[in-house]
């Protein structure tokens, strides 16, 4: 699951596979994010083995990573797809994807974006509330379709991650009090145009725990069970993602575990299981190459200004996230204590604090462990065009994506008539 043993030293200087990191740089230029193919793919096919025989379908969260060819892999090793938009759907669909393997969660569901999911055939729409249901089902009835749902129900249970990306507490604005779904399970007969399909949970994201997940599937197992016993038919249990990566020292279950435990917690139902990992796919298997500009020494602190910043990777100023950062190559200046910063117009633009590091001007670094919520977060701010993406393949490094052109900015812009 680390995805960090592609991104190894030879010799003092740091490679992707057989790449060196230093070769991407000279041909793609910095900031730029590289992903192992290696990586992704071993990790996939760690989730699917851990299942062993047991029916299941491995949903990889799209909003993690969206790049056309990261799902485009997905996609041929055989993953289904967790989305949260009209946009995240086409994507899929560009990338090969099977919409009859895609689930749609989130909270805000536009109308539009139902009648498109709708005309895709997805697998389930992932129901948060009893208004979405409502709206949902006059939608279907429009369309002459009948909607396969799921309710996301809101366990109530602490994943113990940061208050910003936990959603399984009643105070989040996520899921179904477990009391009001079972109520709405009850009124099927009064929505003609859904049919219910599943159950669903997700308490949150980079859990470094197997609690929280056992104390979520048990809550889910007692739902079902009430719900079977009142001759309500479930096809299958999504009990979500949220496995976290090692970003620094954490202590972590491995893949294997986490699905083994999953599937001895639901070894008595026949009900096919679901889940939707995103980080735990993705995170280790791509790293932010980014290049000293300045070496800036203050009587304070030591500052390291580098191309890349918040817009880039934007998990450290917003969750004040640690990602471990190396140099690309070791033989380098005198060890000191640095603050790794961009050039963004705020102070909040870091990389990373406190960082004793032996570093010369021009120097590469790389930003470790950033597959997952950072080319999906970046963004334009100060009039910064997005980096580059590729993906390494053994000896090879392909571009993925274009990096983004000053004129491509202001592209859709207009200034008024006069």
């Amino acid at each position: 699951m680390s995805g960090f043993s592609k991104f190894v030293y030879y010799n003092d200087e740091l490679f992707v596979e057989s790449v060196p990191l230093k070769e991407i740089a000279e041909e793609f230029g910095t900031p730029c994010y590289v992903y192992s193919r290696s990586a992704l793919t071993e990790a996939y096919k760690e989730f699917d083995a851990a299942f062993t025989n047991r029916d299941h379908l491995i949903c990889f969260a799209v909003k993690a990573n969206s790049n056309i060819a990261i799902l485009n892999l997905f996609a041929q090793l055989g993953s289904g797809f967790d989305i949260v938009s009209g946009g995240e759907l086409q994507r899929v669909i560009k990338a090969g994807g099977d919409p009859g393997k895609t689930v749609f969660s989130g909270v805000g569901k536009t109308l539009f974006e139902m009648r498109m999911a709708l005309d895709a055939n997805i697998l389930c729409f992932n129901v948060e509330s009893e208004i979405e249901l409502i709206s949902l089902n006059h939608i279907a009835k429009e369309m002459n379709k009948i909607a396969p749902v799921s309710l996301r129900v809101n366990p109530d249970v602490d994943a113990k991650t940061h208050p910003y990306i936990s959603t399984g507490l009643k105070e989040n604005k996520f899921g179904i009090p477990t009391s009001e779904a079972e109520r709405i399970y009850h009124s099927a007969h009064l929505y003609s145009n859904i049919r219910f399909v599943g159950l669903d949970c997700h308490i949150g994201s980079q859990l470094t725990k197997l609690e929280p997940f056992m104390q979520a599937s048990k809550k889910m197992l007692n739902l079902l069970k009430t719900l079977q016993a009142q001759n309500l038919e479930i096809d299958h249990l999504d009990l979500g993602g949220g496995l976290g990566i090692r970003y620094n020292d954490e202590i972590l279950p491995s893949i294997s575990d986490y699905v083994s435990a999953l599937c001895t917690s639901t070894h008595q139902l026949k009900q096919r299981l679901l889940i939707e990992p995103g980080r735990s796919l993705v995170g280790n298997a791509g790293i932010l190459l980014t290049r000293i500009e300045y070496l800036k020494h203050t009587p304070a602190r030591n500052f390291a200004i580098v191309d890349a910043a918040m817009n880039d990777l934007m998990r450290p100023a917003l969750y004040n996230a640690y990602h471990e950062i190396l140099p690309v190559n070791k033989n380098s200046g005198e060890i000191k204590n640095y603050q790794i910063v961009g050039p963004v117009c705020e102070t909040g633009d870091f990389l990373g604090h406190d960082r004793n590091l032996g570093l010369n001007n021009g120097d590469l670094l790389a930003i470790m462990s950033a597959g997952a919520y950072g080319m999906s977060m970046s963004s334009n701010y100060n009039s910064r065009p997005r980096a580059a993406e590729i993906m390494v393949d053994k000896n090879t490094s392909h571009i993925i994506r274009q990096r983004e052109t000053i004129d491509q900015l202001f592209s859709n812009e207009h200034t008024l008539s006069y």
